[in-house]
Formats: C-alpha cells, structure tokens, sequence
C-alpha cells in the first residue's frame, strides 16, 4: 500500500472521485441536455425529462449529504466517549455544550492536546475552523469519505 501523505489542516479534506468525478458530474450534464432538449423541443415529455433530472440530481445531493450525516453522527458518538475518558470532572461535566461542528472538528487532535482544546473550544466558543487551526500535532482521520 502506497505510504499516506501526513494529514494537516491544509489537506484533510479529500474528494471521493466516484462520486465528484462521475456521479454528479453525469448527473449535471444530463439535467443540462434535458433543458436544452425542452428548449429545441418543447413537450410534455422533454418538461417531464428536466423534472425527473432535477429530481435526480436532487437526490444524489441527498444521498451524499445522508453519508456525511451519518459519519458526522459517529464522529459525534466517538468524540463524547473519547472526551468522557480523557477529561478531568469539571470539564467532562460541559462536554454537552460542545457543538457537533466542534465535535467533528476535535477529532483531530490527539489526546494530550484535547483538554485545553476543549476547555478553549467551550470559552471563546471556537468555530471548526479555528479548532483545526488551533491542533499542533495533527491526528489523521484517513476513514472520512
């Protein structure tokens, strides 16, 4: 297996080629053929054809987004558990006032880091971004699709 490039805020998010390569593109070209062919032919048939394509197109959005909730929901789950384990008290006690945006952000940074990360995140109510930027020692998430 061909060595990982080490993750870092600059480079952790990653394309899925199936589907940002040829899933929604063939999805888009065709819902634009279908409005060009209800352009050259207007008809029931060729209106029919553009609103099933919007339809479709619709739905592969949905399907993707439905993936990354999913994802987002075990990040979540993997998160609380991880905190509850490494947190003192006080700070275990907050870890309900973490949004899920910081959540999924906080996966990234490894267990030393993670208390002051929390505890800053909870403060100056830290946006994802800036929890990203704030690891120094980048742990990879490689399995986020």
């Amino acid at each position: 297996m061909a060595e990982r490039v080490p993750q870092n805020f600059s480079n952790h998010s990653r394309l899925d080629p199936p589907f940002h390569f040829f899933i929604l593109p063939a999805f888009s070209i065709t819902f634009g053929i279908a409005i060009v062919h209800l352009a050259m032919h207007p008809g029931l048939h060729s209106a029919w054809l553009v609103v099933f394509m919007l339809a479709a197109l619709a739905a592969v959005f949905k399907i993707r987004l439905y993936a990354l909730k999913v994802q987002d929901r075990v990040i979540r789950l993997e998160e609380r558990l991880r905190l509850a384990i490494l947190l003192d008290k006080p700070l275990r006690s907050r870890i309900g006032q973490l949004s899920e945006s910081q959540l999924v952000a906080l996966r990234f940074a490894p267990d030393a880091e993670l208390p002051a990360l929390v505890e800053r995140a909870l403060s100056q109510k830290l946006s994802k971004a800036d929890i990203k930027k704030a690891i120094s020692q980048w742990k990879p998430d490689y399995w986020r699709v």
